[in-house]
């Protein structure tokens, strides 16, 4: 039955036409006609990420990090731009996976590039600035007249500084805080009892709770913001007193002066104080070196050597790594994909179950597994001789090369399974007929469609093995150690366990430059060989 629409009677003023409902399920950023809850939480979303950015920005200035403070403030205005306009509306879609890719991909990949360029590690992890504190404040002895205040101990949520009377006036810092001049009061015993913006910690507490005390024994306190002034420390809990440095800062002529020897250090462009006779400070700071570090891997002797054994190393186990799990794989798939194989079902997944368990887990057990003394391995396998397989550089590499083969081949076993039961079974029936053999129908046919579907993932497995630390890592640290190796090399090391090693992470000197420059080095070495790979994936292709 049809619905005849209501007539204006003769005469009637004509109505306006009433509005047209908007689509179900629109977006907000399209059919925004007013505040409704879908602004509302919107407006919600956005003042958090503005909360955050802004909490950010004001975090970045405190520290001096202006490029951080800027590049917060240009997304905190794009993102406001993006989500407050009516248009730009795909960008509302990839505005948040931009700003993840850019921050977990191409910044930090931009800044190993950057650090790979200086020498940053040991020595040389700040500023000029915080050097020339770090140097003085190693310096800093108490003298004989050093002026002694009455204190008391402060705290701010959660950080204590000390509030010292100087003069009648009360003043107050932290170790990141230089003195400076705030309300308060002092008591009977000269020592501040209020402190504007500071709840003064009881001087029993101070004495009674073991944090208090080491917390107030390892307050340095500057008195101004020019390093020579001194800082002050407490002993007590009751008294500071001021304690100097032996060494002299002069940011005019960029010296500093031991004043007891009266030996002058001068800032050098690599980033140190070193004296006429070639001494040098223990602390400097980051200085840009070009491409030194990328140099060093070629040029210097003590460290090429050792990185030839570990480059060559490192080739080996990833090739060795992919040909013989993906033998193996494909062997035990042609086995258990017979028909006539009982119990194929329950075999298969006994053979997989290497794939399913934790790798660093595996790497631990079989790294007690070949223990010389009490390891199964040699009870078992070798009468209980007393094999040294984590201690000797050829059979460790045998050893670890084993392991990550035990746990890799059942990835290949899953992947040749169901390939070959993809094959085109006319193809080979075809081959049958035509009097081919068992080997000559494999060779010729099985291998070479095979090769086709699991080559790109050879080299995806390729690139996995190259980059194994997890194995190298647990099974035995990279060990036995390279004699003479200006880093905590092994003779085990892949070039990733290197990187981590001469970063300094595992203990020991720390170079931050030159492992961005080899990480950098990998990277390229890695990707270049992928490409290539690929590339020839396609003469597979065009063989099927």
């Amino acid at each position: 039955m049809s619905v005849t629409p209501p007539v204006a009677p003769p005469g009637a003023a004509p109505t306006a036409p009433a509005p047209l409902p908007s689509p179900r399920g629109e977006s907000h950023a399209r059919s925004f006609r007013g505040i409704g809850v879908g602004f509302l939480v919107k407006l919600v979303i956005m003042a958090v990420v503005n909360a955050f950015g802004i909490l950010t920005i004001l975090t970045a200035v405190g520290a001096d990090s202006w490029l951080l403070a800027s590049i917060t403030a240009v997304l905190l205005i794009v993102a406001d731009v993006v989500y407050f306009t009516r248009r730009a509306l795909p960008l509302k879609y990839l505005l948040p996976g931009l700003i993840f890719l850019f921050a977990f991909q191409v910044f930090i990949f931009g800044y190993t590039a950057y650090i790979a360029f200086t020498n940053y590690g040991t020595g040389h992890a700040g500023s000029q600035a915080q050097a020339v504190d770090a140097t003085l404040i190693q310096g800093e002895r108490r003298v004989d007249d050093s002026a002694t205040y009455a204190m008391s101990v402060v705290e701010r949520l959660g950080t204590y500084g000390l509030a010292i009377a100087d003069d009648d006036v009360v003043r107050v810092g932290t170790p990141d805080e230089p003195l400076t001049t705030v309300d308060g009061e002092i008591g009977a015993s000269g020592a501040p009892t209020e402190v504007s913006g500071w709840t003064v910690v009881p001087r029993a507490e101070v004495l009674t709770d073991p944090s208090v005390q080491q917390a107030a024994a390892a307050l340095r306190v500057p008195l101004s913001d020019d390093p020579n002034d001194g800082a002050l420390r407490t002993r007590d809990g009751s008294t500071a007193t001021v304690y100097t440095s032996t060494l002299v800062w002069d940011e005019q002529a960029q010296t500093i002066t031991d004043t007891t020897t009266g030996t002058v250090y001068t800032a050098t462009d690599r980033g140190t104080f070193t004296s006429a006779d070639g001494e040098s400070l223990p602390t400097g700071w980051y200085v840009n070196v070009g491409f030194e570090n990328f140099l060093r891997v070629f040029t210097d002797g003590a460290l090429l050597q050792p990185l030839l054994s570990v480059t060559g190393w490192t080739f080996a186990f990833a090739i060795l790594s992919v040909v013989v799990s993906f033998g193996l794989g494909l062997l035990f798939a042609l086995i258990f994909n017979d028909p006539r194989v009982r119990a194929r079902k329950f075999l298969r997944t006994l053979f997989i179950l290497p794939y399913a368990f934790p790798a660093f887990m595996s790497a631990l057990l079989f790294r007690g597994m070949f223990n010389s003394e009490f390891g199964v391995i040699n009870d078992v396998f070798f009468f209980g001789l007393p094999i040294n397989w984590l201690g000797d550089p050829v059979l460790a590499k045998l050893a670890v090369l084993w392991v990550n083969v035990w746990l890799s081949y059942p990835y290949w076993f899953l992947v040749c399974t169901g390939a070959l039961q993809a094959l085109p079974s006319d193809t080979l029936e075809a081959a049958q007929l035509d009097g081919a053999g068992r080997w000559r129908s494999f060779r010729s046919i099985v291998l070479p469609l095979l090769l086709v579907s699991t080559a790109p993932l050879a080299i995806s497995s390729f690139a996995f093995s190259f980059n194994n630390f997890t194995v190298i890592y647990m099974f035995n640290n990279g060990g036995p150690a390279i004699p003479g190796a200006p880093y905590a090399l092994g003779s085990t090391d892949i070039l990733i366990s290197a990187i981590y090693d001469i970063s300094g992470v595992s203990g020991g000197a720390a170079d931050y430059g030159l492992a961005s420059a080899l990480s950098i080095v990998v990277f390229v070495v890695v990707g270049a060989i992928s490409a290539l790979a690929f590339r020839q994936t396609r003469k597979l292709e065009e063989f099927a």
